[in-house]
C-alpha cells in the first residue's frame, strides 16, 4: 500500500484552526496574537492537544449537512419534485442526482464540497495523530484515548469517502505544506486500514465517554460492524471482502447488544424532538423538546447545543453551513402555501426541499399499526391565522370559505384509506364537501384540476420526524443532536449479515433481529402483521402484503424496506445502503419517478466523479473515475 504523506489539496488551505480565541472582540481578520502561540508551540501541550481533538468534532456538523450525495437519487428521496414528473408538469427538469445522466459530473458543487470537508477533517485528525506523541504534560492513558478519538473520526470520514469515490487519497499523517502530488490508494487497502484503526479504537476507547458525545468503544464497534458488512458485499470485487466479513459484522452487532449500554428505547417517538403536530397547541419549548436526545439508544451523534455561539461549524469555511441542526427544515412539503399558513414563522418554519420523499415511500408503512408513519409524517396542516373569503375552487370564484386559527386546512389521507367519493373531498374539488382540502397518496404533489391554478398544487406531507418546536425561523437553528449510529440499526445490520450467510447470531435467525425493531414500531400491536403496499410504485394499487419477517420470507429487499421505515432521513446513509447491497439501480428505477423516467442509471454511477478541482490541481493529473 503506497501512502503519500504529502497529500494536500490546494483548495483546502491549511484546514486547521486553533479555535481558542473565542473571547476576542476584535475583528477576526485583524492580526492579533497576544500569546505568540503557534501550532508548533501550542499543540505540544496537553491543553493544546485537548483543544485540537475537540476541534475535530464540530466539523462533523458541516459534513453531515451535505446530504445531497446520500439521499436524492435513491428509492426514498428525490431532489426534484417527484410530483412534477408523475403528473407531467410542463418544463419539469430532474436533478442530476435523480437522473443519473451526464449532468452528474465532476463540476457539481456538492461533490467538491463534500470532498473538501472530508479531507479537512481527515487532516485535522492526522494533526492529532502526528503531534500527540510529543506532548510531555499529558498522561499516557489520556494520550491513548485522544489519539483513538482522532483515529475513529478519521476512519468515519475515510469510510464515507471510499464509498463515494472508490480508490481515494489516504493521508495518514499531518499535511504541513502544499503539494500537487496526489496518490490514490486502492479501496481494498483503505478498508484494511479502516479495520486496523477501528480494532485499535475498540481496545483503546472507553465504554462511556468522559464528555457526552465523544467517540466510545461502542461507536468503534458499530463502525466496525458497518465496515465489515460493506466489505463483505465486496463492491466490484474491489474491497478485499470475503463471506467471513458478514460473520464479523454480526459478531460486532451482538457485542453492542450484549453490552446492555444501548437498549432499544421502548417508544420510537421518544427518540426525537417532542412536538405536537398542531402548532397552535404546542406544549413543548425548544429546550424541553430535546431533553431526550441523550437516550441510551444513541451510540454516536453529531452534537449541537442550546448556546447559539456554538451553532456555526468550522469558522475556516467561507460558507457557514452548520447554523444549528437543520434536519427539521430540509425534507420538503412546505406548508407555507396553504391558507392560514402563509406567513413564515417558527410554527412550521422553513421546509425547504433538497430532499423530497418519493410517493412510494409513504406506501411502505402500515399507517394504522406502525407508529413510525404517524410520527414521521405531518398528515394535516392547520391555519396559523384567521382567513376570510378564501376561494378554494378557482373554477368557482363565488365559492368562499373562512378559517379560524387552528382549523385544519389540508388533510393527507393514508394510502390504504383514500377518499373515494366526491363528498369525502374538500371544497377545492367539484362536488367536495369538506371545508379543508383532502389529498390522497396518489395525488401527493399533483396539479389538479389539470392546468388550473390551485393553492394546494404540489402539496404533500412534510417529513416531520425531526421537527423541533420553538426554534427561530430559518434554515437551521435546531439544538437537538443528529444521531449517526443507534441500536435500532444494529439489529437490522445483524439481520442483513445473517441473510448473507453469517452464522452464530446470539438472538437467533435474521427474522428475530428484524422483528425486534418492527415490534418496537408496532407498539401495542407488537406481534401483529403490519401491511404495506404490495406494489409501492403503483400509487393506485391497494393490494397489501405483510412486512413481518419469517425465516421463509426475509430477504435483503425486505430489510431495505425496513431500513427505509426505521431510518428514514437519518445518518446521511440511504445511498450508501443501496450501493452496499447492490440494490441502488433496481430500487431507484422502481421507486424514484425521476430515475425511472430517465432510465439512464448504470453501474458507472455507483461511484461518484472525483471533483474537478482535484483533477485540475494535481500534477501529474490524477485519474478520474471511469465514465466521467
Amino acid at each position: 500500500m503506497k501512502i503519500n504523506n504529502k497529500f494536500r489539496l490546494a483548495a483546502l488551505g491549511t484546514a486547521l484552526c486553533c479555535m481558542i480565541a473565542t473571547g476576542c472582540k476584535k475583528n477576526f481578520l485583524d492580526e492579533y496574537n497576544p500569546s505568540n502561540q503557534t501550532t508548533d508551540n501550542y499543540y505540544n501541550t496537553a491543553k493544546g492537544i485537548e483543544d485540537l481533538v475537540r476541534s475535530c468534532y464540530p466539523l462533523l456538523r458541516d459534513i453531515t449537512q451535505q446530504r445531497t450525495l446520500a439521499f436524492p437519487g435513491t428509492d426514498v428521496f428525490a431532489a426534484a419534485d417527484p410530483g412534477a414528473i408523475v403528473f407531467n408538469v410542463p418544463g419539469s427538469v430532474p436533478s442530476p442526482y435523480d437522473a443519473y445522466d451526464n449532468t452528474l459530473n465532476s463540476s457539481l458543487g456538492e461533490i467538491q464540497t463534500l470532498f473538501d470537508l472530508l479531507y479537512r477533517e481527515i487532516n485535522r485528525c492526522n494533526t492529532v495523530v502526528s503531534r500527540i506523541d510529543a506532548v510531555s504534560d499529558m498522561s499516557a492513558s489520556a494520550k491513548t484515548v485522544r489519539l483513538h478519538e482522532a483515529k475513529f473520526l478519521r476512519a468515519l470520514c475515510l469510510f464515507w469517502a471510499v464509498q463515494q469515490w472508490g480508490d481515494i487519497p489516504m493521508p495518514l499523517d499531518e499535511s504541513t505544506s502544499a503539494s500537487q502530488e496526489v496518490t490514490k490508494t486502492a479501496a481494498k487497502d483503505v478498508y484494511a486500514q479502516l479495520i486496523t484503526d477501528l480494532l485499535a479504537c475498540e481496545g483503546a476507547l472507553p465504554a462511556t465517554a468522559s464528555d457526552y458525545g465523544r467517540a466510545t468503544k461502542g461507536a468503534a464497534q458499530f463502525l466496525l460492524a458497518r465496515v465489515y458488512l460493506t466489505r463483505g458485499w465486496n463492491f466490484n470485487n474491489s474491497l478485499g471482502g470475503t463471506p467471513a466479513d458478514f460473520t464479523s459484522a454480526l459478531q460486532y452487532c451482538d457485542k453492542i447488544i450484549a453490552s446492555g449500554l444501548y437498549p432499544l428505547q421502548p417508544n420510537y417517538k421518544k427518540l426525537w424532538p417532542q412536538h405536537s403536530e398542531n402548532p397552535t397547541n404546542q406544549p413543548w419549548t425548544a429546550a424541553s423538546s430535546v431533553a431526550n436526545d441523550k437516550d441510551p439508544e444513541f451510540i454516536f451523534s453529531v452534537q449541537y447545543s442550546s448556546d447559539v455561539l456554538t451553532y456555526v461549524g468550522d469558522p475556516s469555511l467561507g460558507n457557514q453551513a452548520a447554523q444549528g441542526n437543520n434536519l427539521h427544515s430540509v425534507f420538503g412539503g412546505d406548508p407555507g402555501g396553504c391558507p392560514g399558513a402563509l406567513t413564515r414563522t417558527s410554527d412550521y418554519n422553513r421546509f425547504q426541499a433538497p430532499q423530497r420523499v418519493t410517493p412510494a415511500t409513504y406506501r411502505l408503512f402500515d399507517p394504522q399499526m406502525d407508529v413510525r408513519y404517524d410520527w414521521d409524517f405531518l398528515d394535516a396542516i392547520v391555519a396559523l391565522k384567521n382567513v376570510t373569503n378564501f376561494k378554494p375552487l378557482p373554477s368557482n370564484p363565488a365559492l368562499t370559505v373562512n378559517f379560524a386559527v387552528g382549523d385544519t386546512v389540508v388533510k393527507y389521507m393514508p394510502w390504504n384509506m383514500p377518499a373515494v367519493n366526491p363528498d369525502e373531498f374538500g371544497l377545492d374539488r367539484v362536488g367536495g364537501t369538506k371545508k379543508y382540502s383532502v389529498i390522497n397518496t396518489d395525488q401527493f404533489g399533483a396539479v389538479f384540476p389539470p392546468g388550473t391554478p390551485n393553492p394546494y398544487n404540489g402539496s404533500y406531507p412534510c417529513l416531520f420526524k425531526f421537527w423541533q418546536p420553538g426554534i427561530p425561523y430559518g434554515d437551521g437553528f435546531g439544538t437537538g443532536n443528529d444521531p449517526l449510529f443507534r441500536s435500532g440499526e444494529v439489529y437490522l445490520m445483524a439481520a442483513e449479515a445473517i441473510v448473507k450467510g453469517a452464522t452464530g447470531g446470539q438472538l437467533g435467525g435474521a427474522d428475530v433481529y428484524y422483528n425486534k425493531v418492527l415490534d418496537r414500531a408496532l407498539g401495542a400491536n407488537a406481534g401483529s402483521s403490519p401491511q404495506c403496499a404490495a406494489n409501492p410504485e403503483n400509487l393506485s394499487d391497494l393490494t397489501t402484503v405483510s412486512y413481518r419477517a419469517t425465516p421463509g420470507n426475509i430477504t435483503v429487499d425486505l430489510i431495505m424496506d425496513e431500513r427505509a421505515r426505521e431510518l428514514l432521513g437519518e445518518g446521511v446513509q440511504r445511498w450508501y445502503d443501496l450501493k452496499r447491497t447492490g440494490t441502488l439501480i433496481s430500487r431507484a428505477k422502481k421507486y424514484n419517478p425521476w430515475t425511472k423516467f430517465s432510465n439512464t442509471i448504470t453501474a458507472q454511477y455507483l461511484l461518484r466523479p472525483l471533483p474537478q478541482s482535484l483533477i485540475d490541481n494535481s500534477n501529474p493529473q490524477v485519474e478520474q473515475n471511469p465514465g466521467y
